[in-house]
């Protein structure tokens, strides 16, 4: 079996294009992977098209290693968002096609299932008025619909300080969502790197009565000796990796243990194979895995393979439930969470268990997406 080639899709909302690539081959079988840029996506589409004539086009999909270490190694510059993103999708879709060969989930091929039910926590869903009020209404509404977990980010457009009106504002939030939720359901505090570690250690001990989770990417992401900081001077478990794109570059997070979590993205990372990889190491140092999932339902399908077979991984993030939730008619078998028990259930059915629609992907077009953190009413991800 070889590679014919590949075609792109791109579905698109004001605040985030999916790219689907859909990898074809000579025997008839199609793959298809995921990936979400933020303002990168037009880059993404030029790089797939150097790929697909330099590494991707003749090659033998189940040979999975080789394809990636020729995307990653072949063109000599050191490989970065962009290039692995490239690489994330195509790997996605051999595995698809590899598991759809052979009749079995993606799964079954990277050592078999440990568990039947990955928990799930939503995102995306605080998209109302910024009030306690109005956040303690939604909160509630996510409980309902089945979720045992959430996470939002309290600190408006904050950047590495905050106020004391602002810092409790923020308080505020957290409980008002903790009062909704009751004790019993996990919420995860998101900080998006915003603060210095001084702010970042100080919410902490004013958001710890409301026992987060954990704290996720309490500093900017480049500095570990200041993610280390903020580690030392808190109880609660660090969450961060979600920027970071080659799992090479987990190296120094794991020496310096500053992280409880690491959250991979799988459509940033290379793809299941490479997540794998890193999901292994993090076993050997305790750390948990809870991948970033801001993609559609391939990627989260993709995800849920990875989660099947991996020891200590903890929970999948989910937007497709609140945010933009009319995209998941683009996928079809696309996953659910059971209400009955706030998980997803682990698909058995040939690769990742999905199929993109391309007529139901063509009623949404690429757009100028935009998502700026630092800006007044981002979280309602209604971008002007």
């Amino acid at each position: 079996m070889r590679i014919t080639g590949i075609t792109t899709h791109v579905v698109g909302t004001p605040w985030r294009n999916l790219t689907y690539v859909l990898v074809h081959t000579d025997e008839g079988l199609t793959g298809v992977g995921e990936t979400r840029m933020l303002g990168h996506t037009d880059a993404l589409l030029g790089y797939l098209r150097e790929a697909e004539a330099n590494h991707i086009a003749g090659s033998d999909p189940f040979a999975v290693e080789d394809l990636v270490r020729r995307m990653k190694y072949g063109d000599f510059g050191r490989a970065g968002e962009i290039v692995m993103s490239g690489i994330a999708v195509v790997e996605t879709a051999c595995w698809d096609i590899k598991g759809k060969a052979l009749g079995v989930p993606v799964w079954q091929l990277l050592g078999g299932r440990v568990t039947d039910r990955v928990p799930a926590y939503a995102n995306g869903w605080y998209t109302s008025e910024r009030t306690p009020e109005a956040y303690h209404a939604a909160a509630r509404e996510v409980v309902a619909r089945g979720y045992r977990a959430l996470k939002i980010d309290p600190f408006g457009a904050g950047r590495l300080e905050l106020d004391p009106a602002a810092s409790r504002y923020a308080v505020s939030l957290i409980e008002a969502v903790r009062d909704a939720i009751g004790p019993d359901t996990e919420l995860m505090v998101e900080m998006h790197g915003r603060f210095s570690p001084a702010t970042a250690v100080r919410l902490a001990r004013e958001l710890a009565p409301f026992r987060p989770a954990w704290l996720e990417e309490p500093v900017p992401p480049e500095n570990l000796k200041a993610l280390a900081k903020v580690a030392e001077k808190t109880e609660l478990p660090i969450a961060t990796g979600e920027r970071i794109h080659d799992r090479i570059e987990f190296r120094e997070l794991f020496e310096s243990q500053a992280a409880d979590i690491i959250q991979p993205d799988v459509g940033h990372i290379g793809g299941i194979l490479e997540a794998r990889k890193l999901a292994a190491t993090a076993e050997t140092h305790y750390v948990t895995v809870a991948p970033h999932n801001v993609g559609g339902s391939v990627l989260t399908a993709a995800s849920l393979q990875l989660a099947a077979c991996t020891p200590n991984f903890k929970v999948l993030e989910h937007f497709n439930d609140f945010a933009d939730a009319e995209i998941k008619k683009v996928v079809r078998g696309a996953p659910e969470i059971d209400p009955e028990t706030g998980c997803f259930p682990v698909s058995h059915a040939p690769g990742l268990g999905v199929e993109l629609d391309v007529d139901a992907a063509s009623e949404f077009p690429q757009q100028r997406a935009r998502f700026d953190l630092w800006a007044d009413g981002w979280e309602r991800r209604r971008p002007k």
